[in-house]
């Protein structure tokens, strides 16, 4: 049986282990979709509410894809943003730009000064980011304990390059069909996990994983 959600210290539950750490905190319908209408939040409750702040309290950098910031609609936080990008098509002027916001992308980046300009620039390759690379540049600066807040596209080249340590997954009550993408969006892998936790709120789970 699943122990409630208010039953537990989430402090000691997702308190990070020693050493380098990539966690990934993802939400998916009972049949995988990981969005609905577009947006993750529309999966949600509210004790997943509180667990994303609460993982993000834990962490010291997010770790996050443009498209999803950009269909998210994020603004500053409190942690660290490290947003991975390809294009460097953002609006400078965005609330987004209000924190430390920490761009990852690459040699041949379209905008690549205007972006040093306004932000903290980490280049990682040459003409497609090299994940690992922007992993140690981020530990160069003490940020060891990541967060990754996907989208699935990006957590699905982290998953393929062995690199996730760790994988939060909500399990949200509802059967969405059609072409909703999965958690993981990318080239087929394979990579066996251990249960560490489960956890439970109505009828969402909140499930724990580690790499074996």
């Amino acid at each position: 049986m699943a122990v409630s959600m208010v039953e537990h210290d989430e402090y000691a539950e997702y308190r990070y282990p020693e050493g380098p750490w990539l966690r990934a905190n993802m939400i998916a319908s009972v049949d995988g979709a990981a969005a609905r209408d577009g947006l993750s939040g529309g999966l949600g409750n509210e004790a997943d509410r509180r667990l994303f702040h609460r993982l993000r309290e834990l962490a010291d950098v997010v770790l996050v894809g443009a498209g999803t910031v950009r269909a998210e609609g994020y603004g500053a936080a409190r942690v660290p943003l490290a947003v991975v990008s390809r294009t460097l098509g953002f609006d400078y002027s965005s609330p987004l730009f209000e924190g430390r916001t920490i761009l990852v992308t690459t040699g041949r980046a379209p905008g690549l000064a205007e972006a040093r300009a306004h932000a903290e620039v980490i280049v990682a390759g040459e003409n497609s980011v090299d994940h690992r690379s922007a992993l140690a540049q981020l530990r160069e600066r003490g940020l060891d304990k990541v967060l990754c807040e996907g989208g699935p596209a990006l957590l699905g080249q982290l998953v393929a390059e062995g690199l996730l340590d760790e994988l939060c997954l909500t399990v949200s009550p509802v059967l969405l069909g059609g072409g909703a993408m999965r958690v993981l969006d990318g080239p087929a892998v394979s990579q066996e996990l251990a249960l560490a936790s489960v956890r439970q709120d109505g009828d969402h789970l909140f499930l724990r994983y580690r790499r074996r």
